[in-house]
């Protein structure tokens, strides 16, 4: 790394540690040239796979997408931000851990109504009736039915 002073291009790490929950590792360092002191955050980058949608367009993953989703469906419901927000990491890892570069929208909405079927069962409604376009009380019904089984 590159002293932030003199911009010599050697530098000695003399402490690490973790910080933010074993999220982060802290670094303190020190030029070999002036000898001044700085510090420096390091944390690993996870990169999210893009999304195919279903009319083939391709797009980078946007978790405020996914967080206004979720939001929408549990507007007005009993369900915390803490709890919302445990489960975009959740279904943020469950995209990760698939390996792929690219993953199908419909998978990721696949991803969301098993969260929102285990956060609250109205705004699972809710969000199928949306992502599943039910255009009759019939499709609520039978949803529903799935539900009670």
């Amino acid at each position: 790394m590159h002293c932030p002073f003199c911009h010599a291009d050697d530098t000695k790490v003399i402490d690490s540690r973790l910080v933010g929950d074993g999220l982060q590792v802290r670094r303190r360092r020190q030029c070999t040239e002036c000898n001044e002191r700085f510090t420096t955050f390091e944390v690993a980058e996870l990169i999210m796979p893009g999304v195919i949608k279903s009319s083939n367009i391709r797009e980078p993953f946007n978790e405020e997408k996914l967080r206004h989703g979720m939001q929408k469906a549990l507007e007005k419901r009993p369900v915390s931000t803490d709890d919302i927000e445990a489960s975009i990491s959740y279904i943020k890892s469950k995209i990760r851990a698939t390996g792929e570069r690219e993953i199908p929208a419909k998978q990721i909405g696949n991803f969301v109504m098993e969260e929102l079927k285990r956060l609250d069962k109205i705004a699972y409604i809710r969000f199928a009736s949306v992502y599943f376009s039910f255009d009759d009380i019939e499709q609520f019904s039978k949803e529903i039915a799935k539900l009670q089984d």
